[in-house]
């Protein structure tokens, strides 16, 4: 982890298990927690206000977490934010996904068990109930969700928190190849997928 600082003496909090990409920046008043995973060049700027990722979350290359100081900016247990997203001063619940390129604004309460669709901007103040997908701009409740509906958000957060497993058990600085080997791996199920799946 290269690009961690502190502000005004205040120290980021980063669990061992997490794993911060080294083109992450993550500044100030920012909490990691147990088994989350921070993406390429993805930005967590606790200077004005606290930042909190619970347990098991991600957020993905290129995503901005900040806030005003008004509130904490919180991503609950296994919150999962797409590449690209902006998060600013609101709470994103338990289990919720944000597509890419969502804009998520101040004050904002998501609530456990939903969907922000990729591109919505979902303006200050809107409070969204749990199981609810959201798409648009501005954003908008579409329908109610169901527990079948996000088993595919599920599995991907779960392969981002056994990603983090990988990037810290193998990820390293290399050179490129010059020539493509005749032999050349590619990766497997059995390396990606949730370990708990791999037997279904």
């Amino acid at each position: 982890m290269e690009n961690i600082y502190a502000i005004d003496g205040i120290v980021p909090v980063i669990d061992e298990t997490a794993f911060v990409h080294p083109t992450a920046v993550i500044i100030g008043d920012v909490i990691i927690g147990p088994g989350v995973y921070v993406g390429p060049l993805a930005s967590l700027r606790g200077d004005y206000g606290r930042i909190i990722m619970k347990e098991g979350s991600n957020i993905q290359d290129t995503c901005v977490i900040h806030g005003d100081g008004r509130q904490d900016t919180i991503i609950e247990v296994d919150g999962h934010i797409g590449h690209g997203a902006v998060i600013h001063g609101c709470v994103i619940g338990r289990n919720v996904l944000v597509g890419m390129n969502a804009v998520v604004m101040d004050e904002v309460v998501v609530g456990a068990n939903s969907i922000i669709g990729a591109t919505a901007f979902v303006k200050k103040g809107m409070v969204i109930p749990e199981y609810s997908l959201v798409a648009g701009a501005p954003a908008k409740i579409i329908k109610t969700l169901t527990d079948e509906d996000l088993k595919h958000k599920v599995l991907g957060t779960q392969k981002y928190q056994r990603l983090a497993r990988r990037s810290h058990a193998s990820l390293e600085r290399v050179q490129p190849l010059r020539e493509l080997p005749a032999d050349r791996p590619r990766l497997t199920r059995e390396q990606v997928w949730p370990e708990h799946l791999l037997d279904k």
